[in-house]
Protein backbone atom coordinates (compact mmCIF):
# COMPACT_ATOMS: atom_id res chain seq x y z
CA UNK A 1 0.00 0.00 0.00
CA UNK A 2 2.87 2.34 0.78
CA UNK A 3 4.21 1.89 -2.76
CA UNK A 4 0.79 2.62 -4.25
CA UNK A 5 0.48 5.83 -2.27
CA UNK A 6 3.94 6.85 -3.48
CA UNK A 7 2.96 6.28 -7.10
CA UNK A 8 -0.23 8.29 -6.63
CA UNK A 9 1.64 11.12 -4.95
CA UNK A 10 4.24 11.34 -7.70
CA UNK A 11 1.54 11.29 -10.36
CA UNK A 12 -0.21 14.21 -8.66
CA UNK A 13 3.09 16.09 -8.40
CA UNK A 14 3.77 15.57 -12.08
CA UNK A 15 0.27 16.70 -12.94
CA UNK A 16 0.74 19.86 -10.87
CA UNK A 17 3.91 20.68 -12.78
CA UNK A 18 2.12 20.24 -16.08
CA UNK A 19 -0.94 22.23 -15.06
CA UNK A 20 1.29 24.98 -13.75
CA UNK A 21 2.57 25.66 -17.27
CA UNK A 22 0.24 27.57 -19.55
CA UNK A 23 0.10 27.97 -23.29
CA UNK A 24 1.60 31.22 -24.57
CA UNK A 25 -0.55 34.09 -25.68
CA UNK A 26 0.70 33.45 -29.24
CA UNK A 27 2.02 36.96 -29.71
CA UNK A 28 4.53 35.40 -32.08
CA UNK A 29 3.73 32.73 -34.64
CA UNK A 30 5.68 29.47 -34.43
CA UNK A 31 6.26 28.08 -37.90
CA UNK A 32 9.05 25.53 -37.44
CA UNK A 33 10.40 23.45 -34.56
CA UNK A 34 13.30 21.00 -34.43
CA UNK A 35 13.46 18.05 -32.03
CA UNK A 36 16.66 15.98 -31.66
CA UNK A 37 16.54 12.77 -29.59
CA UNK A 38 19.07 10.10 -28.72
CA UNK A 39 17.53 7.41 -30.87
CA UNK A 40 14.24 6.92 -32.68
CA UNK A 41 14.68 3.24 -31.89
CA UNK A 42 14.01 4.02 -28.22
CA UNK A 43 10.23 3.99 -27.60
CA UNK A 44 10.59 6.53 -24.81
CA UNK A 45 12.04 9.13 -27.14
CA UNK A 46 9.33 8.44 -29.70
CA UNK A 47 6.66 9.04 -27.05
CA UNK A 48 8.38 12.25 -25.93
CA UNK A 49 8.65 13.54 -29.49
CA UNK A 50 5.06 12.64 -30.37
CA UNK A 51 3.69 14.25 -27.21
CA UNK A 52 5.72 17.43 -27.72
CA UNK A 53 4.56 17.59 -31.34
CA UNK A 54 0.94 17.23 -30.30
CA UNK A 55 1.27 20.01 -27.70
CA UNK A 56 2.99 22.37 -30.15
CA UNK A 57 0.51 21.78 -32.97
CA UNK A 58 -2.40 22.30 -30.62
CA UNK A 59 -1.12 25.83 -29.99
CA UNK A 60 0.23 26.39 -33.51
CA UNK A 61 -1.59 24.11 -35.99
CA UNK A 62 0.48 25.27 -38.97
CA UNK A 63 3.85 24.60 -37.28
CA UNK A 64 6.19 22.16 -39.01
CA UNK A 65 7.75 19.93 -36.34
CA UNK A 66 10.75 17.86 -37.43
CA UNK A 67 12.07 15.05 -35.21
CA UNK A 68 15.41 13.36 -35.82
CA UNK A 69 17.56 10.88 -33.90
CA UNK A 70 21.29 11.48 -33.50
CA UNK A 71 22.03 7.86 -32.47
CA UNK A 72 24.40 9.03 -29.73
CA UNK A 73 26.74 10.56 -32.31
CA UNK A 74 27.54 14.09 -31.12
CA UNK A 75 28.79 15.23 -34.51
CA UNK A 76 25.51 14.14 -36.04
CA UNK A 77 23.57 16.12 -33.45
CA UNK A 78 25.63 19.25 -34.11
CA UNK A 79 24.76 18.94 -37.81
CA UNK A 80 21.09 18.54 -36.90
CA UNK A 81 21.17 21.78 -34.91
CA UNK A 82 22.78 23.54 -37.88
CA UNK A 83 20.02 22.19 -40.12
CA UNK A 84 17.33 23.39 -37.72
CA UNK A 85 18.85 26.88 -37.70
CA UNK A 86 19.07 26.94 -41.50
CA UNK A 87 15.43 25.81 -41.75
CA UNK A 88 14.32 28.79 -39.64
CA UNK A 89 13.35 26.93 -36.47
CA UNK A 90 11.62 29.09 -33.88
CA UNK A 91 12.94 26.86 -31.11
CA UNK A 92 14.75 23.57 -30.62
CA UNK A 93 13.94 20.77 -28.18
CA UNK A 94 17.17 18.93 -27.58
CA UNK A 95 18.08 15.63 -25.92
CA UNK A 96 21.77 16.52 -25.55
CA UNK A 97 24.48 14.07 -26.55
CA UNK A 98 27.01 15.59 -24.15
CA UNK A 99 26.29 18.18 -21.43
CA UNK A 100 29.38 20.27 -22.24
CA UNK A 101 30.47 19.43 -25.78
CA UNK A 102 27.08 20.43 -27.21
CA UNK A 103 27.34 23.95 -25.73
CA UNK A 104 28.94 25.65 -28.79
CA UNK A 105 26.10 24.35 -30.98
CA UNK A 106 23.54 25.63 -28.48
CA UNK A 107 25.20 29.06 -28.43
CA UNK A 108 25.17 29.13 -32.23
CA UNK A 109 21.40 28.52 -32.21
CA UNK A 110 20.84 31.19 -29.57
CA UNK A 111 22.96 33.68 -31.54
CA UNK A 112 20.56 33.07 -34.42
CA UNK A 113 17.63 33.88 -32.13
CA UNK A 114 16.61 30.25 -31.58
CA UNK A 115 15.92 29.23 -27.94
CA UNK A 116 17.11 25.74 -26.97
CA UNK A 117 15.36 23.63 -24.35
CA UNK A 118 17.22 20.53 -23.21
CA UNK A 119 15.06 17.62 -22.12
CA UNK A 120 15.70 14.26 -20.45
CA UNK A 121 19.37 15.20 -19.98
CA UNK A 122 21.04 18.47 -19.08
CA UNK A 123 23.20 20.76 -21.23
CA UNK A 124 25.31 23.75 -20.26
CA UNK A 125 24.00 26.96 -21.79
CA UNK A 126 20.49 25.74 -22.61
CA UNK A 127 17.69 28.26 -22.06
CA UNK A 128 15.94 25.70 -19.86
CA UNK A 129 16.35 22.06 -18.85
CA UNK A 130 13.41 19.70 -18.23
CA UNK A 131 14.19 16.22 -17.01
CA UNK A 132 13.49 13.47 -14.55
CA UNK A 133 15.06 13.92 -11.14
CA UNK A 134 17.62 11.28 -12.09
CA UNK A 135 19.49 11.33 -8.80
CA UNK A 136 16.16 10.51 -7.14
CA UNK A 137 15.50 7.77 -9.68
CA UNK A 138 18.86 6.11 -9.10
CA UNK A 139 18.45 6.48 -5.36
CA UNK A 140 15.05 4.81 -5.07
CA UNK A 141 16.02 2.00 -7.43
CA UNK A 142 19.15 1.22 -5.42
CA UNK A 143 17.42 1.69 -2.07
CA UNK A 144 15.21 -1.19 -3.16
CA UNK A 145 18.38 -3.24 -3.68
CA UNK A 146 19.80 -2.31 -0.28
CA UNK A 147 16.52 -3.09 1.48
CA UNK A 148 16.02 -6.41 -0.27
CA UNK A 149 19.62 -7.46 0.46
CA UNK A 150 19.27 -6.26 4.07
CA UNK A 151 22.39 -4.16 3.64
CA UNK A 152 24.85 -6.86 2.53
CA UNK A 153 25.79 -8.41 -0.81
CA UNK A 154 27.59 -8.14 -4.14
CA UNK A 155 26.13 -5.53 -6.47
CA UNK A 156 26.86 -4.56 -10.06
CA UNK A 157 26.07 -1.05 -11.37
CA UNK A 158 25.65 -1.39 -15.13
CA UNK A 159 26.53 2.01 -16.54
CA UNK A 160 25.59 3.55 -19.87
CA UNK A 161 26.27 6.44 -22.28
CA UNK A 162 27.78 9.30 -20.29
CA UNK A 163 24.99 11.82 -20.67
CA UNK A 164 23.91 13.77 -17.60
CA UNK A 165 20.84 11.63 -16.90
CA UNK A 166 22.89 8.43 -16.75
CA UNK A 167 25.62 10.07 -14.68
CA UNK A 168 23.02 11.30 -12.18
CA UNK A 169 21.35 7.90 -11.90
CA UNK A 170 24.65 6.29 -11.03
CA UNK A 171 25.42 9.08 -8.55
CA UNK A 172 22.06 8.53 -6.84
CA UNK A 173 22.62 4.79 -6.71
CA UNK A 174 26.10 5.12 -5.25
CA UNK A 175 24.93 7.63 -2.65
CA UNK A 176 22.52 5.03 -1.32
CA UNK A 177 24.84 2.04 -1.48
CA UNK A 178 27.62 3.99 0.25
CA UNK A 179 25.49 3.90 3.41
CA UNK A 180 25.90 0.12 3.57
CA UNK A 181 29.51 -0.98 4.25
CA UNK A 182 28.61 -4.63 3.69
CA UNK A 183 27.46 -4.00 0.13
CA UNK A 184 30.33 -4.50 -2.32
CA UNK A 185 30.15 -2.89 -5.77
CA UNK A 186 31.77 -5.41 -8.13
CA UNK A 187 31.68 -3.16 -11.20
CA UNK A 188 30.37 0.30 -12.06
CA UNK A 189 32.10 1.34 -15.31
CA UNK A 190 30.76 -0.96 -18.03
CA UNK A 191 28.70 0.81 -20.72
CA UNK A 192 25.55 -1.07 -21.71
CA UNK A 193 25.02 1.45 -24.55
CA UNK A 194 21.48 2.22 -23.37
CA UNK A 195 20.22 -0.79 -25.34
CA UNK A 196 19.01 -4.35 -24.87
CA UNK A 197 21.88 -5.76 -26.93
CA UNK A 198 24.41 -3.64 -25.07
CA UNK A 199 23.05 -4.67 -21.69
CA UNK A 200 23.13 -8.30 -22.72
CA UNK A 201 26.73 -8.05 -23.93
CA UNK A 202 28.14 -6.48 -20.77
CA UNK A 203 26.07 -8.78 -18.57
CA UNK A 204 27.64 -11.77 -20.28
CA UNK A 205 30.98 -10.35 -19.18
CA UNK A 206 29.84 -10.03 -15.55
CA UNK A 207 28.49 -13.56 -15.52
CA UNK A 208 31.88 -14.83 -16.68
CA UNK A 209 33.88 -12.71 -14.23
CA UNK A 210 31.82 -12.92 -11.07
CA UNK A 211 30.71 -16.28 -9.62
CA UNK A 212 28.32 -14.63 -7.15
CA UNK A 213 26.17 -11.57 -7.84
CA UNK A 214 23.29 -10.57 -5.59
CA UNK A 215 21.82 -7.64 -7.54
CA UNK A 216 22.37 -5.57 -10.68
CA UNK A 217 21.26 -1.97 -11.17
CA UNK A 218 21.00 -0.98 -14.81
CA UNK A 219 20.68 2.64 -15.90
CA UNK A 220 17.62 1.97 -18.07
CA UNK A 221 15.02 -0.66 -18.88
CA UNK A 222 16.41 -1.94 -22.21
CA UNK A 223 19.67 -2.80 -20.44
CA UNK A 224 17.72 -4.50 -17.64
CA UNK A 225 15.90 -6.74 -20.08
CA UNK A 226 19.13 -7.54 -21.93
CA UNK A 227 20.74 -8.45 -18.61
CA UNK A 228 17.87 -10.75 -17.69
CA UNK A 229 18.13 -12.49 -21.07
CA UNK A 230 21.88 -12.99 -20.59
CA UNK A 231 21.23 -14.53 -17.17
CA UNK A 232 18.66 -16.93 -18.59
CA UNK A 233 21.09 -18.02 -21.30
CA UNK A 234 23.81 -18.59 -18.72
CA UNK A 235 21.50 -20.42 -16.32
CA UNK A 236 22.13 -17.87 -13.57
CA UNK A 237 19.26 -16.92 -11.28
CA UNK A 238 20.85 -15.98 -7.95
CA UNK A 239 20.52 -12.21 -8.44
CA UNK A 240 17.78 -9.67 -9.16
CA UNK A 241 17.66 -6.54 -11.30
CA UNK A 242 16.39 -2.98 -10.87
CA UNK A 243 16.51 -0.11 -13.35
CA UNK A 244 15.16 3.30 -14.39
CA UNK A 245 12.44 4.20 -16.92
CA UNK A 246 9.09 2.58 -16.08
CA UNK A 247 8.75 1.76 -19.79
CA UNK A 248 6.01 -0.38 -21.40
CA UNK A 249 8.56 -3.17 -21.83
CA UNK A 250 9.39 -3.15 -18.12
CA UNK A 251 5.70 -3.06 -17.23
CA UNK A 252 5.30 -6.29 -19.20
CA UNK A 253 8.45 -7.77 -17.62
CA UNK A 254 7.23 -6.98 -14.10
CA UNK A 255 4.07 -8.96 -14.86
CA UNK A 256 5.92 -11.87 -16.50
CA UNK A 257 6.89 -14.82 -14.26
CA UNK A 258 9.54 -15.81 -16.83
CA UNK A 259 11.40 -12.54 -16.10
CA UNK A 260 11.06 -12.75 -12.33
CA UNK A 261 14.63 -11.52 -11.76
CA UNK A 262 13.53 -8.02 -12.80
CA UNK A 263 12.02 -6.57 -9.63
CA UNK A 264 11.67 -2.79 -9.99
CA UNK A 265 12.14 0.30 -12.16
CA UNK A 266 12.16 3.96 -11.17
CA UNK A 267 9.65 5.70 -13.44
CA UNK A 268 10.10 8.61 -15.83
CA UNK A 269 7.04 10.69 -16.66
CA UNK A 270 7.25 10.80 -20.44
CA UNK A 271 4.10 12.89 -20.58
CA UNK A 272 5.18 15.64 -18.20
CA UNK A 273 8.69 15.95 -19.66
CA UNK A 274 7.63 16.80 -23.24
CA UNK A 275 4.61 18.84 -22.18
CA UNK A 276 6.61 21.05 -19.83
CA UNK A 277 9.43 21.27 -22.40
CA UNK A 278 7.11 22.37 -25.21
CA UNK A 279 5.23 24.86 -23.06
CA UNK A 280 8.47 26.31 -21.69
CA UNK A 281 9.77 26.75 -25.25
CA UNK A 282 6.58 28.40 -26.45
CA UNK A 283 6.70 30.77 -23.49
CA UNK A 284 10.32 31.64 -24.26
CA UNK A 285 9.46 32.47 -27.87
CA UNK A 286 6.97 34.95 -26.47
CA UNK A 287 9.38 36.51 -24.00
CA UNK A 288 8.42 34.62 -20.85
CA UNK A 289 11.36 32.98 -19.07
CA UNK A 290 10.86 30.01 -16.72
CA UNK A 291 10.99 30.70 -13.01
CA UNK A 292 13.76 28.11 -12.67
CA UNK A 293 16.21 27.13 -15.42
CA UNK A 294 16.16 23.47 -14.36
CA UNK A 295 12.78 21.78 -13.96
CA UNK A 296 12.94 18.35 -12.34
CA UNK A 297 10.13 15.83 -12.76
CA UNK A 298 9.88 13.42 -9.79
CA UNK A 299 10.24 9.65 -10.04
CA UNK A 300 8.42 6.78 -8.33
CA UNK A 301 9.39 3.13 -7.96
CA UNK A 302 7.36 0.61 -9.98
CA UNK A 303 7.59 -2.92 -8.60
CA UNK A 304 6.00 -6.32 -9.11
CA UNK A 305 3.72 -5.47 -6.22
CA UNK A 306 2.36 -2.15 -7.53
CA UNK A 307 2.73 -2.40 -11.32
CA UNK A 308 -1.00 -3.08 -11.67
CA UNK A 309 -1.71 0.45 -10.44
CA UNK A 310 1.00 2.17 -12.48
CA UNK A 311 -0.11 4.60 -15.18
CA UNK A 312 2.78 4.33 -17.58
CA UNK A 313 4.06 5.97 -20.73
CA UNK A 314 1.10 4.94 -22.86
CA UNK A 315 -1.57 6.30 -20.51
CA UNK A 316 -3.96 8.68 -22.24
CA UNK A 317 -3.98 12.31 -21.14
CA UNK A 318 -6.17 15.29 -21.79
CA UNK A 319 -3.90 18.05 -23.06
Amino acid sequence: MRGLKCLAGIAMAGAALVMGASLPAQAKEVRAVGISVGSLGNPGFVIIANTATRIIKKAYPQAQVTTVGYDYDLGKQVNQIDNFIAAGADFILLNPGDPKAITPAIKKAQAAGVPVIAFDTGAEGADAIVMTDNIMAGSISCQYIADRLKGAGNVVIQNGPQVSSVIDRVVGCKQVLAKYPDIKILSDDQDGKGSRDGGMAVAQGYLTRFPKIDAIFTINDPQAIGTALAAKQAGRSEFFITSVDGSPDIEAALKDPALDMIKASASQDFYAIPKVSAQTAMDLVNGKKPEKPVILIPSALVTRENVGDYKGWNAKHDD
